[in-house]
């Protein structure tokens, strides 16, 4: 097909009612045809208010031959059930992070997308918005020297009781959800060969998950990386990358609105220096990208990261668990 990408929505998540369904609708490149939810009447009340079609359900959507692709904000462990099923019906898929709870599912269902040649993307939204750019810009003009360190924090006040993140069977827990961002922060900044080093994850009396937790990673170089995560916790959003002659500082680095105005913090000694970038819409531009890789015929952007990102959060999990042994 030509034109806007024609994507159905798999599941009324709350990320999706309030940031990627209006992206969706929004996006010149993409055209929103459909949603479907075990819910009729908030499908149908979505549909509605967006201007599309509600269906029975999510084999319903994937039969139907006007979807090109769908998007899938199902809890992470229905992620792999149906973001199988949907690449296996011809569609492409951007799909909530992580992708799946284990890396080795992760790199089964990136490899089926290869073979059937179909675009498989984790929402990652983050590495979309321009002020990641604008440091790895930074970085590669010299701006504060060799890289020596990141240091990286996604912290979130306590979800309401009766949320996914709270719950085991529904693979929640404040490392899949919370620890993407600075770990994928990390890798951003220093790349793929970073290894885990040591992680503690905690989990607060009650909880059948865990709900913070920090790791330490490091390239063969001798680079460092901590990644501190929680969800019982004030907001923190922020990395730091410290160098030779200086650091630079983001703040609102995860999650910044559309209208947010970034300010670069580069400091070199006492020469401080706020660097004031425009405004970016990162869900957008997530969006944009997805569609762009469709029509373009080429694999996901970020899929290498998406991997070796899922293979981290594994063996910080395996560390952690290390630790806690007699």
């Amino acid at each position: 097909m030509t034109g806007p990408l024609r994507v159905g929505v798999m599941g009324l998540a709350s990320i999706a009612r309030r940031r990627l369904l209006p992206a969706l609708a929004a996006c010149p490149e993409t055209r929103l045809v459909c949603v479907a939810s075990r819910d009729q009447a908030t499908a149908r009340k979505a549909a509605a208010h967006l201007g599309c079609q509600a269906v029975a359900d999510y084999d319903a959507l994937l039969a139907r031959p006007d979807i090109e692709a769908v998007y899938v904000p199902l809890p992470a462990a229905l992620h792999a059930r149906w973001v199988r099923r949907a690449l296996e019906a011809g569609k492409h898929v951007l799909a909530e992070k992580p992708l799946t709870t284990d890396a080795g599912t992760t790199r089964e269902l990136l490899a089926l997308a290869r073979a059937r040649r179909l675009v498989l993307q984790e929402n990652v939204m983050f590495v979309h918005h321009a002020q990641h750019a604008a440091v790895r810009r930074l970085l590669a003009e010299g701006a504060i020297g060799e890289v020596r360190a990141v240091h990286a924090v996604f912290t979130v006040p306590r979800p309401p009781d009766g949320d996914i993140r709270h719950s085991a069977e529904l693979g929640g827990g404040a490392l899949g959800d919370m620890g993407v961002y600075p770990v994928r922060a990390a890798l951003h900044v220093l790349g793929g060969a970073l290894q885990v080093a040591g992680a503690v994850l905690t989990r607060s009396p009650g909880s059948e998950v865990e709900t913070g937790g920090t790791a330490l990673l490091h390239t063969p170089e001798g680079a460092i990386a901590t990644c501190a995560f929680g969800m019982e916790d004030s907001y923190r959003s922020r990395y730091e990358v410290w160098g030779g002659r200086g650091s630079i500082r983001v703040d609102h680095a995860f999650t910044p609105p559309a209208g947010h105005v970034p300010v670069l913090r580069v400091e070199r000694g006492q020469d401080i220096e706020e660097l004031t970038l425009h405004p970016d819409d990162q869900v957008v531009n997530t969006v944009a990208a997805f569609a762009t890789a469709v029509r373009a015929g080429r694999p996901a952007p970020g899929e290498a990261a998406t991997l070796r990102q899922a293979e981290l959060l594994d063996d910080i999990r395996l560390e952690a668990t290390k630790r806690r042994s007699p």
